[in-house]
């Protein structure tokens, strides 16, 4: 994609980790986020993704597009940003390269301290494969490939450090494996930053979802959410003015701040700090209080 809208406008600059949302069919509303991948000085917005034989129509309506057609995307945003650390651990999987490396592209250009592990199921499988395959910071691993170059995330790893940030994305698989091997071995959750393509498996220490009520603080509306909506969906269904995108819980549009209540966070986009701060992802996130008061 050039970085210039039809009528010669420069698009905006953006940061490495960033996305956007790409309106794929006007008609059905279909949206879908897409990371921007770098590099950043490019003169372009560049999208790569995956042509999954699953596909809910995000990626199949990506592949049919032909060059010179034209597309709506939204302004970049960024909840998977680099964080202040002198060392960074880049765990990518598949198409989770992504994001990722928009951050290798960066820390390159301003010499950062970092390590790209990148596995794939083989070499044809893995993006951008041949512009990574001689980087000297970037370790490739390929499933099918030597036993002895497949990834082994407690060395790589490492011992915990407070220095070092560790940032992954990719299968719901791979991440949970990467950032339980991250929990065992004493990382603490802050230093862990993730970024999903998917909603990820249920906890199974979490309560069956039950109903409770929110209130706004603007208006002292009350609405109530059953335990088989979201909250957002009863918000946007009464006419509320509820910014959203993914409603899975994994993109942060919808992020807004908790004034009263328990809320029981299910979402897959704020840190642990965030959540402890009284962020609130409304479309997957639920309440353990009666009442949960948010910032609308």
């Amino acid at each position: 994609m050039r970085r210039r809208t039809p009528d010669g406008t420069a698009l905006p600059a953006y940061t490495p980790g960033a996305h956007v949302d790409v309106l794929l069919d006007e008609a059905s509303g279909l949206v879908r986020q897409y990371s921007l991948c770098g590099p950043l000085d490019g003169g372009r917005y560049r999208l790569a993704v995956l042509k999954a034989l699953d596909s809910r129509g995000g990626s199949r309506a990506m592949h049919a597009l032909r060059a010179g057609d034209r597309l709506r995307i939204s302004a970049p945003r960024n909840r998977f940003g680099l964080a202040t650390a002198r060392r960074h651990l880049l765990f990518a999987g598949g198409i989770g390269i992504t994001p990722l490396l928009a951050m290798a592209c960066h820390l390159d250009a301003a010499g950062g301290d970092y390590t790209l592990h990148y596995c794939a199921r083989s070499r044809t499988d893995a993006a951008f494969a041949p512009e990574l395959a001689d980087h000297p910071r970037v370790v490739l691993h390929f499933d099918n490939g030597d036993p002895s170059q497949l990834l082994d995330v407690g060395q790589a790893l490492g011992a915990p450090d407070r220095h070092t940030a560790v940032y992954v994305c990719g299968p719901g698989g791979f991440m949970d494996h990467v950032l339980n091997t991250a929990e065992t071995m004493g990382w603490p959750p802050a230093a862990l930053r993730k970024e999903r393509f998917a909603v990820g498996a249920p906890d199974p220490g979490s309560a069956e979802p039950g109903s409770f009520i929110v209130r706004l603080a603007s208006t002292r509306a009350e609405y109530h959410v059953p335990a088989d909506r979201s909250a957002l969906d009863v918000l946007l269904d009464n006419g509320v003015d509820a910014p959203s995108s993914c409603r899975q819980g994994i993109c942060g549009e919808c992020v807004v701040r908790v004034l009263a209540g328990e809320p029981d966070h299910r979402d897959d986009v704020l840190t642990p700090d965030e959540q402890a701060e009284g962020l609130f992802a409304p479309c997957a996130s639920r309440a353990r209080s009666q009442v949960l008061e948010l910032d609308l």
